[in-house]
């Protein structure tokens, strides 16, 4: 056979085999999931981003046709959780629900947090954010933001505040209130906001704050009286409750949850994660279902996510070093 013929079946078969990756490469993305896919959250059950996880958990099952498992690991500053995430295969089939606290404070509050934010983990897909919100229980005297603040005031370090889990987003709200107030609030932490809010709700606590999602359920119930919602401004269905800014100029806190995965997750599983759970959250059921929960979608690109977290990182650290708190 002469050099050109060869050079034409060569260059035939190279375009078919091109063809044939073509065809076969979008097959094999969309293969994914052809299992159950696990879901790790650094948080007890009940806590507001389990409760946000368990909704999206179903959510993606209806969508993959596999289930999606959520896995609790709760722990110091979601270590645990997210100890076991980067050393998970980066196949895809697992994925970590991460709230605000555990990127943004724990990076900065542990010595040791086993985790490189930066080089073993991936952004995925935002979910949402949550403001924060401050309770008392419903028997309480402390009827608004003020009150709290002249009993503080009157009694320093003895008005007793729940938090939810040290060095989380709500305790250090905790931290800032009462520096606005001019008068700290007694710190006792515990191991999940069920804790917390059974705390609460037997007046073993005088104050908690926590998200939306996990505090509104009781505020409707008539056993927490709101003091104010600490959101930027008044929220869709919670425009009767005062917003902390009110009070003290500039007060606002609040969570958010994203979807992370393994550094070295496959590109094409990571934008079909990104792709559906974008869809996910404005689904009208779930916007209608985020709201109760006192929780607001937030949608775009892993980078844009990648983006607000660095800025979150930043705005935290602020906060870290104006309280003078040490790494542990």
């Amino acid at each position: 056979m002469n050099t050109p013929r060869r050079k034409q079946l060569a260059l035939a078969a190279c375009a078919a085999l091109l063809g044939l990756a073509a065809t076969v490469n979008p097959a094999m993305a969309q293969s994914w999931p052809n299992k159950p896919v696990r879901m790790i959250v650094p948080f007890p059950a009940g806590a507001a981003p389990d409760v946000i996880a368990r909704l999206m958990a179903e959510r993606l099952r209806v969508v993959w046709g596999q289930t999606v498992i959520v896995d609790n690991k709760p722990g110091a500053g979601g270590i645990p959780g997210m100890s076991a995430l980067v050393r998970s295969p980066n196949d895809g089939y697992t994925i970590g629900f991460i709230p605000a606290a555990v990127l943004t404070l724990t990076p900065e509050l542990y010595k040791n947090p086993q985790f490189n934010a930066d080089a073993d983990i991936i952004p995925v897909a935002a979910i949402g954010t949550a403001p924060m919100a401050i309770v008392v229980p419903a028997s309480s005297d402390i009827k608004t933001l003020p009150d709290l603040a002249k009993a503080a005031k009157a009694q320093p370090g003895r008005i007793t505040f729940a938090a939810p889990q040290l060095n989380s987003v709500p305790h250090l709200t905790g931290e800032v209130l009462g520096q606005a107030m001019g008068a700290p609030l007694m710190t006792v932490p515990y191991t999940g906001s069920p804790q917390a809010i059974t705390a609460l709700l037997s007046n073993e606590a005088a104050v908690g704050i926590d998200g939306l999602s996990v505090l509104m359920p009781n505020v409707r119930a008539g056993k927490f009286r709101a003091l104010a919602v600490m959101s930027r401004e008044r929220l869709p269905g919670f425009e009767n409750i005062p917003l902390a800014s009110d009070t003290y100029k500039g007060l606002e806190s609040g969570g958010w949850f994203a979807i992370y995965a393994p550094t070295g997750t496959p590109a094409a599983i990571v934008e079909q994660i990104n792709r559906d759970v974008n869809k996910i959250v404005l689904e009208p059921e779930v916007v209608a279902r985020f709201a109760e929960l006192g929780t607001y979608p937030k949608t775009g690109t892993p980078k844009q996510l990648g983006d607000y977290v660095a800025e979150q990182r930043a705005a935290w650290k602020k906060v870290v070093v104006g309280l003078k708190l040490q790494p542990q």
